[in-house]
């Protein structure tokens, strides 16, 4: 282990080279010669050498330097931050997101990684942290605030403040990830209420998820300690927040995108008070669309965003709101992290540098390795289903049962009132989610209006946020068919009908990644997506991903739990 005196006398002979090097007595590592960047304290476009050394970025002004290349044309932008990202919604591993989001410019991504967390425990906490090791964007993490999401739900652990409390040593953790208990916040639950007590405790930051809270529930949640919201889906909840001092994370993911709705806070008047995030990221989006860079692209040619602001918005804000004072903007001191654009027009990335080091040239990925996973760790994802075999006698019942209405581009839903059966004409699906964590033998009924599946079933592991099994169909022999493929393969998703498969996704790490390259992910995706289509899934709803927030019960306004229909405004089963 390193002496203190050794750790001194080596951080020393880097902060003189920082020195030398934008003295202009020695050349710098790196220097972009004739850069016009973004300068987000002063809100303007300025053109001068970017000069970096040791990582960080040590002058502005006319510099030489080991290597240079010249931007002459481009304009150079601080990398990009995604504020609230789980890293698990890819489908992949974090290896493989890093080198899909790298060459969009991103450098940073805040995750939460709840997901993983809901299956295995803290162990699942340690395995994202050993997976995102040594990665050239910097993974930085929220604990879980809620496994599982609600009393309510049932995952395969139940972490309480002292579990996750000698997480907020771990140097990239910077607090407690959304808050999605509201109702137990403004309560006074004693075990929700001391989680806040515990971060604020190590001088962390907690984030918030609280879709339409208002008024004096509003106010006891951000009295509380809960200070920032990516969940709002209108402007007026949106200003509700900001007036009261949240900042407000701008979502545009694949399956909640509110950048139409909230634009109109990308304004001087509020904008400092906005950052951009995706919360859940499917390959296909990734692949085609991009990521921070495809916000800004859409707001600044959509929503006629100033393109200074919304470059601000993609990082300069959620570095400042997470206290990572050494990023987010273009200025002695900071990160060398660069996200290099053609224009704000068309927004394409052409270069990214990662701590003054070239990754992305715009036509190459700079290699790097895959970060080691303990044995232990390793084994423990890939063996995560514990659940007997299904019968179609497992998914009938003749009662009336709760009927959840969908809603094309949203995750919120819409109580449709009850019915007793399938109705194809009406678009009414038998619904149903199987616990498979600790083999309870729980199955939970209920019926779903307008998916639009016109035959067979469709089942996956991935149903926020236990992920347990959830599987929506016409007819309950494809339905049981289809849960026990699941099962079988250690999770996915499948599309069956008549007892036969037409499209399947293998997600061997905790039933909600796999191990193999984001575009064959997307292929084995798109097939998939393709044959639910086919059997009459509506176009407008993304087959999967939507239908797996069918089971978070803690967005209004009725869910699907191992236990049944539940009404998530008064958290009572109907």
């Amino acid at each position: 282990m390193e002496s203190y005196a050794g750790k001194i006398q080596r951080k020393l002979l880097r902060k003189k080279r920082v020195i030398e090097a934008a003295s202009g007595r020695e050349k710098a590592d790196l220097v972009l010669k004739n850069a016009t960047y973004v300068n987000v304290f002063s809100n303007e476009l300025r053109t001068c050498d970017i000069a970096c050394a040791n990582g960080l970025i040590v002058g502005l002004g006319q510099y030489d330097g080991e290597v240079e290349y010249d931007m002459t044309g481009k304009i150079v932008c601080p990398g990009f931050v995604d504020a609230h990202i789980h890293l698990e919604s890819s489908l992949v591993t974090p290896r493989e997101f890093a080198k899909a989001t790298l060459v969009h410019g991103t450098t940073t991504v805040i995750t939460d990684p709840h997901e993983i967390t809901n299956v295995m425990g803290t162990d699942g906490i340690d395995y994202m942290f050993q997976a995102t090791e040594g990665l050239p964007i910097d993974v930085r993490f929220m604990l879980p605030s809620c496994v599982p999401a609600t009393p309510m739900d049932e995952s395969g652990a139940n972490l309480d403040y002292r579990a996750i409390d000698s997480f907020y040593d771990y140097p990239r953790v910077q607090g407690l990830a959304e808050m999605m208990n509201a109702y137990g916040v403004t309560h006074n639950d004693a075990e929700v209420v001391a989680k806040i007590v515990a971060a604020q405790a190590h001088h962390k930051k907690i984030d918030g998820h609280a879709p339409g809270l208002s008024g004096k529930d509003l106010d006891t949640y951000i009295a509380a300690g809960v200070y920032s919201d990516h969940e709002c889906s209108d402007i007026e909840d949106a200003l509700a927040k900001l007036r009261r001092g949240q900042f407000i994370m701008i979502r545009e993911g694949t399956a909640a995108r509110n950048l139409e709705a909230l634009a109109p806070l990308l304004t001087p008047q509020y904008a400092e008070r906005c950052m951009f995030c995706t919360d859940d990221k499917h390959p296909n989006d990734l692949l085609e669309k991009g990521h921070i860079d495809y916000i800004c692209r859409e707001a600044i040619n959509k929503y006629g965003v100033d393109p200074i602001i919304a470059v601000k918005a993609a990082g300069h804000h959620a570095a400042r709101y997470f206290l990572l004072n050494n990023r987010g903007a273009i200025a002695p001191g900071y990160l060398a992290d660069f996200a290099i654009i053609d224009n704000f027009k068309d927004f394409n990335v052409q270069m990214v540098f990662k701590k003054g080091k070239l990754y992305w040239d715009g036509t190459t990925l700079l290699d790097f390795p895959a970060p080691e996973i303990e044995t232990y760790l390793d084994e423990r994802a890939h063996d995560t289903f514990h659940v007997g075999t299904l019968t179609p006698d497992d998914f009938k019942d003749t009662r009336p049962r709760g009927v959840i209405g969908m809603i094309p581009g949203e995750i919120v839903t819409t109580d449709n009132g009850y019915s007793d059966r399938v109705d194809l004409e009406k678009d009414i699906l038998k619904i149903a989610v199987i616990e498979r964590h600790k083999n309870t033998h729980h199955i939970g009924l209920g019926y779903i209006q307008g998916y639009g599946l016109k035959a067979g079933a469709v089942a996956t592991s991935i149903s926020h946020d236990s992920h347990n099994i959830i599987v929506v169909g016409t007819n309950e022999d494809d339905m049981a068919f289809a849960a026990n493929q699941i099962v079988q393969q250690h999770g996915g998703i499948v599309v069956v009908e008549n007892g036969e498969i037409r499209g399947n996704v293998v997600l061997e790490i905790a039933g909600i990644m796999s191990d193999c390259p984001l575009t064959e992910m997307n292929e084995k995706l798109e097939g998939a997506k393709a044959a639910a289509f086919r059997l009459g899934v509506k176009e407008g709803i993304d087959p999967f991903m939507t239908l797996s927030f069918m089971a978070l019960p803690v967005i209004p306004t009725l869910r699907i739990t191992t236990r049944g229909i539940i009404d998530v405004v008064t958290q009572q089963y109907i």
